[in-house]
């Protein structure tokens, strides 16, 4: 029996299925996905104008391709998570120059942070500390900690995605959560 809250991922299928002819299952899929594809590309580049830019290529992508959506292959989650990856990839080609930005140089004042996701993001305390320990990780680890956490996918979504085996992302995981600690100060 499934948990109470807790929504099986062939129910994204069926309704990924559904969505080629009903707008309702559509947006059912739109409203779940969003926030968490917006946190994961937002988390990567750390600029709301340029997540918001990589988010919509996103979901403009999968409404184009929905009808190559096999579920034999991969659940819809992990479908969509690869389109998103594919797109920030995408984005990093295009700018040429993939270099880590610094929060200082993208942070914008005039917008109240705390109506946009990523200001939603930020508000616990010492989540910008985070985000700013996250770019001393590799691009691999990185990719895997904001597709466990802020993507919400299990270390075999996540291998399908990235094309690794489930052991090896467990593995990844654990040494980057230990670099985190450590570069956290919260070593024990």
């Amino acid at each position: 029996m499934q948990p109470i809250g807790i929504t099986p991922p062939n129910r994204w299928n069926t309704l990924a299925r559904e969505a080629l002819q009903d707008e309702g299952a559509f947006d059912e899929l739109y409203n779940h996905f969003f926030p968490i594809i917006y946190n994961v590309i937002y988390a990567r580049v750390k600029n709301a104008a340029i997540a918001d830019d990589i988010v919509s290529d996103t979901f403009l992508k999968m409404t184009q391709n929905l009808g190559t959506f096999d579920e034999e292959r991969a659940s819809f989650g992990t479908w969509l998570s690869r389109i998103a990856m594919r797109t920030l990839t995408d984005y990093y080609r295009w700018q040429s120059h993939r270099q880590n930005v610094e929060w200082d140089d993208v942070f914008s004042p005039a917008v109240d942070e705390k109506e946009r996701p990523e200001g939603q993001l930020l508000q616990k305390e010492g989540k910008s500390e985070l985000l700013l320990a996250l770019g001393k990780l590799s691009e691999r680890e990185q990719r895997i900690i904001e597709l466990k956490f802020w993507g919400e996918m299990s270390n075999k979504e996540i291998a399908q995605t990235l094309d690794m085996t489930p052991s090896n992302v467990g593995v990844i995981l654990h040494r980057a959560m230990g670099t985190l600690k450590k570069v956290l100060g919260r070593d024990s």
